[in-house]
């Protein structure tokens, strides 16, 4: 049987899926996902970001690109259940000062910031506010294939002696491979577990590595392990929730009633709101690209891969 001690899986579905679909889930939807994570034994649910009101127009999206308490508790009530609740924020896209309420009065327990390498800092502030008001505290470095060896050996300096829980290594672009995974989760475990941190993944699935960088990662020492229902999330999705759970199924995990959400949601949701594996995708993994090109050239239905890795390659 796999050793399981520490581990804990989020599931990052209203969250990155919430991307694909501009975070218009049902009601219905979202308590499907939360009740199958649930029974499933998932440890933290992401409901989505909490961004700033005053730089998204509140019509142009659902619910969860804004994540209020109360939407969470009209789905939750009080979360009588052992799973914790988390929300995500971008450093510079959020009102954190005003947002971030204190924890006795929320129903969310993690607050996760997403950041870039160069705001590392402002990163930093985020977290430490966010503990001050009650919360574990994350951070999310995004698109970690574009930083050099010195650029993330500065930053995980910082961060091994803030009051982060934890540090995840994000493949934003699908751009890695497991070798890669490997030297980078190594990293970031021997810098920051001496000072307490745990170390996360966040996969995406653009060369089809999203559910094998996951696993390399928890070989190495990772131990937050995301994943999404059916795999939605941005351009190609992440690496699958229910692949993940039946790699660990039997003693904490039990796949069952996630094949049960796949079935009478992620499926009907899959044909209404494309992600998953493709070429363009492929390419811009493969290129170390952002997948905006590969999103565009997918809903146009474009299929010149010659003239967009031409694009891309001499970038």
């Amino acid at each position: 049987m796999r050793n399981i001690d520490g581990i804990r899986l989020i599931d990052a579905t209203l969250r990155d899926g919430g991307i694909v679909n501009d975070f218009y889930f049902t009601d219905e939807c979202a308590r499907a996902i939360y009740e199958a994570n649930v029974a499933t034994g998932i440890d933290y649910m992401e409901f989505g970001y909490r961004a700033d009101k005053k730089m998204f127009d509140v019509n142009e999206f659902g619910k969860w690109k804004f994540t209020t308490d109360e939407d969470i508790r009209s789905i939750v009530d009080e979360n009588n259940t052992r799973m914790k609740i988390s929300i995500m924020c971008d450093v510079g896209r959020c009102d954190y000062k005003n947002d971030f309420h204190k924890k006795n009065e929320s129903p969310v327990d993690l607050i996760r910031v997403a950041t870039y390498i160069d705001t590392i800092s402002e990163c930093i502030e985020m977290i430490e506010f966010a503990v001050k008001q009650g919360y574990e505290a994350t951070c999310n470095l995004m698109a970690v294939s574009k930083c050099s060896t010195s650029q993330l050996v500065k930053a995980l300096d910082m961060l091994a002696a803030s009051p982060a829980m934890g540090v995840y290594v994000v493949d934003s672009y699908g751009a890695l491979y497991p070798e890669q995974i490997r030297r980078l989760t190594t990293l970031f475990y021997d810098m920051l577990t001496p000072a307490g941190k745990l170390v996360g993944i966040h996969a995406h699935n653009n060369q089809q590595c999203g559910f094998a960088n996951t696993l390399e990662a928890y070989n190495n020492g990772a131990k937050l392990l995301d994943a999404t229902a059916y795999g939605m999330g941005r351009g190609a999705g992440n690496a699958h929730m229910e692949a993940l759970v039946g790699y660990f199924n039997g003693r904490k995990y039990h796949i069952g009633p996630l094949l049960d959400l796949v079935e009478k949601h992620m499926l009907d949701l899959n044909k209404q709101t494309v992600w998953g594996y493709n070429t363009s995708y492929m390419l811009t993994g493969l290129t170390d690209n952002h997948p905006r090109s590969a999103i565009a050239a997918t809903k146009k239905k474009e299929v010149n891969f010659r003239e967009q890795f031409d694009a891309l390659e001499y970038k």
